[in-house]
């Protein structure tokens, strides 16, 4: 059987942890920035975990 290909967006998209939890940026600091608050802003710069609830979606989604 052929190994299973990871999907590339997932790959450009999510990192893991140490402990095997999957990182994640935050949506909505691309463009659009100038009507956004500063406070705003600098909150999405964070990095955050995926929810518990998408996690085994997107552990498919990275062949883990």
């Amino acid at each position: 059987m052929p190994k299973m290909k990871t999907k590339s967006g997932a790959k450009k998209r999510f990192s893991l942890t140490g402990t095997g939890k999957v990182k994640r940026k935050h949506a909505y600091k691309s463009h659009i920035l100038t009507k956004k608050s500063t406070k705003r802003k600098r909150a999405l710069t964070h990095v955050t975990l995926v929810s518990s609830a998408d996690m085994n979606r997107v552990k498919d989604m990275l062949v883990l």
